[in-house]
């Protein structure tokens, strides 16, 4: 829960894009965190899920991630989620469920697409949450 608050308090820095926030714990430290850019950065694959692992791989001085568990406040999308699957994250922790794009059980699940893979995935964790914070974005600018 420490850590999904951790998430929750950066996608509050969204600011103007859909507030999604990620953190990589590697050995119970926090070692990246991220929230989504894209309107700033005008750049599609500026997910926090991405950014977020980008910093852990400086961190570490490696694209692979083994230990590592993700935190993040909306199920990854079929982009996130094959970064996730091929940087070698241990387990995810998402807040809300993504009914139009999630990757890991409400639209898809890629592990089925990976032979052998280990990734642990836990959803809902957070997630009323992580659902009134998305909420209350979509309203906002509808």
């Amino acid at each position: 829960m420490e850590f999904m608050k951790l998430a929750i308090k950066q996608a509050k820095n969204a600011d103007g894009d859909i507030p999604v926030g990620a953190v990589i714990v590697k050995d119970g430290k926090i070692i990246a965190s991220a929230f989504n850019t894209r309107e700033k950065d005008n750049d599609i694959t500026s997910h926090a899920e991405i950014i977020a692992i980008r910093k852990a791989e400086q961190i570490l001085g490696n694209w692979r991630l083994d230990g590592c568990e993700l935190y993040v406040t909306l199920e990854p999308c079929p982009m996130c989620g094959w970064a996730i699957l091929q940087s070698r994250i241990k387990s995810v922790y998402f807040g809300s469920y993504d009914t139009n794009y999630g990757a890991f059980s409400s639209k898809i699940d890629l592990r089925t697409l990976v032979t052998g893979s280990k990734l642990n995935v836990y959803g809902g964790i957070m997630e009323d949450e992580c659902d009134t914070l998305l909420n209350k974005f979509f309203k906002n600018i509808r």
